[in-house]
Parts: C-alpha cells; sequence; structure tokens
C-alpha cells in the first residue's frame, strides 16, 4: 500500500524548485555578497558569474578585502534568515519546499565554506584569516566551527522535512525523503556545472567553485536523510507534503536555468 509520503512528487516541479533555489543561493552568494560588499568600501567590480566574483581591490585596504571575501558567506546567512521567516508562515507545498529548500542550501553553503576553507585552505575564508597570526590555530577553529554548524543545519533541515513526510516508521520517511533531496540535489548540481563549463577562469575555477559549492556544500542532502532512521528526530508529525505539477515553477525554473547559464555562466562584465 503506498503511504501519503510517497503521494504528489511531481518531478518537474520539484527540479524546478530546486533550480530556483539553487540559482538564488549562488547568485547571492557571488552577485549580493562579494559585489555588494565590493560597492560598499567603493571598489570596482570587474565580473561576476556563476562560479566568482572579482573587483578592483587595489585601492581599498586588507581588512576590507577580508570583508569582500566574507561577504558571499554573510549574506548567504542572510538569505537563510529571511527564507525561515517567510517558511515558517507557509504552508502550501511548493511554497514551502522552496522555502525549506532555499533556508537549507543558504545555510549548507554558509557553514561549508567555513569547513572548506579551514581544511583546504582555499577559497573566501582563507583569504579572510590569510596572514593573521597563528595560522593553524584559525584553520582548526574555521574546520570545527564549519563542522559543527553544517551537521546542525543538516540535522535541523531533515527533521523539518522528516515531520511533513507521513511514513509508517523511520526507514520509510527516509526513503520518502530521498525522493525529495536527492533530485533537488542531483539538479542543482548539474545547473552549476553546466553554467560554471562557460566560465572564463576555465576548469579550475569549475572544481573550486563549481563541483565544491554544489555536490560539496549540499553534500547534506545526499546523506541527511540516513538521520531519519532515527526514530527520535521526529518529534510531531504535520500535514503531508504535497508537490503537485506547477507550470508557474516549471516555467520559473526554465527562466532560471536559462539566465542563470547563458547570462552568469560566462558572466557580466563591468
Amino acid at each position: 500500500m503506498q503511504t501519503p509520503a510517497l503521494v504528489a512528487r511531481d518531478v518537474p516541479t520539484l527540479i524546478a524548485i530546486a533550480i530556483v533555489a539553487y540559482a538564488l543561493s549562488n547568485f547571492a552568494h557571488e552577485g549580493l555578497g562579494h559585489g555588494g560588499a565590493c560597492l560598499l568600501v567603493h571598489c570596482s567590480p570587474h565580473l561576476v558569474s556563476s562560479m566568482q566574483f572579482d573587483g578592483d581591490t587595489t585601492l581599498v585596504s586588507s581588512a576590507e578585502r577580508r570583508f569582500i571575501a566574507a561577504g558571499g558567506t554573510i549574506v548567504n546567512l542572510i538569505v537563510a534568515a529571511v527564507a525561515f521567516a517567510f517558511w515558517k508562515r507557509t504552508r502550501s507545498g511548493s511554497g514551502w519546499f522552496f522555502l525549506w529548500l532555499l533556508t537549507t542550501i543558504s545555510l549548507m553553503q554558509a557553514t561549508g565554506y567555513l569547513l572548506f576553507s579551514g581544511l583546504g585552505d582555499v577559497g573566501d575564508w582563507a583569504v579572510v584569516i590569510r596572514d593573521w597570526k597563528g595560522s593553524f590555530a584559525w584553520h582548526a577553529a574555521l574546520a570545527v566551527i564549519g563542522g559543527a554548524t553544517y551537521w546542525l543545519a543538516t540535522r535541523w533541515a531533515m527533521q523539518r522535512l522528516g515531520s511533513r513526510l507521513q511514513a509508517q516508521n523511520s526507514i520509510e520517511r527516509t526513503r520518502a525523503a530521498y525522493r525529495y533531496t536527492l533530485i533537488a540535489y542531483f539538479a542543482g548540481g548539474a545547473l552549476y556545472l553546466i553554467a560554471g563549463s562557460f566560465d572564463p577562469a576555465g576548469i579550475v575555477i569549475l572544481f573550486i567553485s563549481g563541483v565544491a559549492a554544489s555536490f560539496g556544500g549540499t553534500s547534506g542532502l545526499a546523506w541527511g536523510p540516513q538521520l531519519l532512521r532515527d526514530p527520535e528526530l521526529v518529534d510531531r508529525t504535520e500535514a503531508a507534503l504535497q508537490l503537485q505539477r506547477d507550470w508557474r515553477w516549471i516555467w520559473l525554473g526554465i527562466a532560471c536555468a536559462v539566465v542563470y547559464v547563458g547570462v552568469l555562466g560566462p558572466g557580466v562584465r563591468f
């Protein structure tokens, strides 16, 4: 017998929602985050693409350069907070899932970047702590804080999704969650990789930024549902998630994909 958890999950609509959420989170990081910080400290933007932001920082101080580097993460956290505020007031299936996914992706990319820079000494937060005394300690702190907050973000996301999947047991709930998270994960990853393949910086930026931000940064969507095997994680059950065919989301997803790949892929120069 089919359970409510496996009913009304329209794949094209889910993919479209994922494309919109991933595109918004990434543009928030590169364009609004790094780009906005650049404008605030009066540096001149040169390029914003799906994978990077580049500006003329020759006339800004080292502290302002660090602020620009941290801007992407800061805006991701702001987007997560705003999406979360609207999510708490939303009950409709597609709106609920979009805001849940946007909150989740934004939190994962923000906290994952701390872990990524702490362990690999590359990326935004490696720039922030560059030349600080006690380099090893700062990298260790980034890795620990990033790892802990990423775990908490993933746990929160799976707990909230699990509460909308009315399954008979925790194993069934885990399988049902994967039917949502894996499709979103691979749709968003494919979007980043396709757009990143047009980036003027070439293959290097594709792996450093594109693969890291998508398949790495949001990997919690791939392994997170395993947390739902713990029957105590979901302490209450809400109305079943109903994600039905919605052409408004599908057309919006197509439009976002075209703009993201066709415009932000090769980048906008100033």
